[in-house]
């Protein structure tokens, strides 16, 4: 059973099928990001991602949560055009990949830059490649970096 939620936000008890699921999301002010069992968290990055930053896995998460590893990060980032990184990372401890979901984005590394223009491009990058970025046009991108440490909270510069 899928608890949604109708017109009036009544929590309803439904049989969770993919019709009823499409239903739910076209018709219904569904509860779109719930955490189903204790195993399985069912939701949307781009209704989920702005609580965290545009992280949607890692360590940030709650212990107990399904979302939460101390092994992977992943994030869900939406950036206007324009919007640039505030500060470098510098010292990076992880290994990460960017993957270019649309837009025109701009991965800048010492001595070299990568454009990601196409849907499906993608960098990795090592351990001890300092970076920073740049949304060349209205960009969403999708991070996954290993493992998930503390450290490196910079708040957007748009």
């Amino acid at each position: 059973m899928l608890p949604v939620a109708d017109a009036r936000w009544r929590v309803l008890n439904v049989p969770l099928t993919d019709a009823c699921l499409r239903r739910a999301v076209r018709g219904w002010r569904a509860l779109i990001s719930i955490p189903v069992a204790d195993e399985i968290y069912v939701g949307n990055a781009g209704v989920d991602a702005p609580e965290e930053r545009g992280w949607l896995l890692g360590r940030f998460m709650p212990e107990g949560d399904p979302r939460h590893s101390t092994d992977v990060e992943i994030k869900w980032g939406t950036h206007p055009p324009g919007d640039t990184r505030a500060e470098w990372v510098r010292g990076e401890h992880r290994t990460a990949l960017l993957v270019l979901i649309s837009g025109r984005f701009r991965m800048e590394f010492p001595g070299r830059d990568v454009v990601l223009s196409k849907q499906g491009d993608y960098v990795v990058w090592g351990r001890g490649v300092d970076h920073s970025w740049y949304a060349e046009e209205a960009s969403v991108v999708m991070t996954v970096r290993w493992p998930s440490i503390p450290g490196y909270k910079v708040e957007s510069a748009s």
